[in-house]
């Protein structure tokens, strides 16, 4: 099957897979806010609704590598549909749970679904395109993810608080035959070799290079999240912004994760390690300067459009490196990587609320995260010193 090519170069199966991270992507963040529909209607408190994000990110974290292992004896594309299957399965119990245990349940099944698809669609992605636009390929995927948490959140967000959130798991459950069907028609079958090999890819993801990647990932997400989580309060109890502001700032911060995606990729397919260096330096400089201007209303607005920029604008990097780092498990590793940025995800509310329940406050939060991600900068500089200084006879490939 050939695969249709777009006047821009743009392969027509990137948009499918674009479809697929879009649904996930509205699925893991659109329960943020509606928390208190969900509270009110299974008759739980607010911290427990909340847990249902917590379970979600695990279930990422625990379910990549499991599932990866598990889609081993499917091809890459048929793997994808499987995956999409189970995250419209997922969903649609999610709809029609009659408790906050079978949602609980749901969400991780659907959860499980999420690093394995984003892990061989980064595969598949980087298979469609030329070497030099690999990370570009890459960038168009999470463009799906981007764009969900700027329309698709807020949009099943207000579903949810106009119809009940069960509306929104409906409509979200919708996106799933549109999806499989974009996947069916468009993704070109594997050639032969394509397959998953097991043993092979658990052996290259135990090599330090490899752990060392998918640890930079966690410790970038960690800094990041440190602050995204606690935004709505920074926003209303620090820049003394109205609640009616919090969602409009939001959609900037999402806009500015679109920007990020495809600015970062067109650079890291020109300089890969200069890229990510200047990521990372970009949110650190972000980040601290939260704890300096947080009180500055206008400041601080575009101090979250920034780290959207910013934040994602390492992501393709880091997604690359971790396919070159594991060339010979390519599956397994990204999808781990995926659910590195999971656990970055919980690692940094963990984080920030430690911070805040010590009496360090809101402000001291940029502070924090800026130290988290300078440990990653260092821990980046160490590895591209040790590989640049191996003899040219290595094989590694970096």
């Amino acid at each position: 099957m050939k695969t249709e090519i777009l006047p821009k170069g743009i392969p027509l199966a990137l948009y499918a897979l674009m479809a697929g991270a879009f649904g996930i992507g509205t699925t893991e963040f659109v329960i943020m806010g509606l928390l208190p529909e969900v509270s009110r209607d299974l008759q739980v408190s607010i911290p427990m609704a909340g847990l249902l994000i917590t379970g979600y990110a695990l279930g990422v974290a625990v379910g990549a590598p499991i599932m990866s292992i598990l889609m081993a004896k499917f091809s890459r594309k048929n793997s994808l549909l499987w995956l999409m299957g189970i995250f419209t399965a997922g969903n649609l119990i999610c709809a029609i749970a009659p408790d906050y245990t079978t949602l609980m349940i749901a969400r991780v099944v659907t959860s499980f679904a999420h690093g394995t698809f984003f892990g061989i669609g980064a595969v598949v992605a980087t298979s469609l395109v030329a070497k030099e636009k690999r990370a570009l390929a890459i960038a168009l995927m999470f463009t799906g993810l981007t764009v969900a948490n700027v329309i698709g959140v807020p949009a099943g967000t207000w579903l949810g608080q106009m119809l009940g959130w069960r509306a929104t798991f409906w409509a979200v459950t919708m996106i799933g035959p549109v999806a499989l069907a974009a996947l069916y028609l468009l993704l070109p079958k594997d050639q032969h070799g394509e397959k998953v090999q097991v043993r092979a890819e658990i052996s290259t993801l135990l090599q330090p290079q490899v752990i060392a990647g998918l640890l930079l990932t966690i410790i970038v997400d960690t800094g990041l999240f440190a602050v995204l989580t606690y935004l709505a309060p920074l926003l209303t109890d620090v820049a003394h912004f109205s609640e009616a502001a919090i969602s409009p700032v939001f959609l900037l911060f999402g806009a500015g994760m679109v920007i990020g995606n495809i600015i970062g990729a067109k650079l890291a397919d020109i300089h890969l390690d200069n890229t990510l260096l200047g990521a990372l330096l970009f949110i650190i400089a972000i980040l601290a300067s939260f704890s300096l201007f947080a009180h500055h209303q206008i400041a601080v607005v575009s101090l979250v459009a920034l780290l959207g920029i910013a934040g994602f604008a390492a992501v393709p990097s880091l997604q690359i490196k971790i396919l070159e780092k594991a060339s010979g498990a390519p599956t397994l590793a990204s999808a781990m990587n995926i659910g590195a940025f999971n656990i970055g995800n919980a690692a940094g509310a963990w984080v920030g609320g430690l911070v805040i329940s010590h009496g360090l406050g809101l402000t001291a939060l940029g502070w924090i995260a800026a130290s988290i991600v300078s440990t990653g900068l260092l821990l980046a500089l160490i590895e591209m010193q040790l590989v640049s200084g191996k003899p040219a006879t290595s094989t590694t490939s970096l």
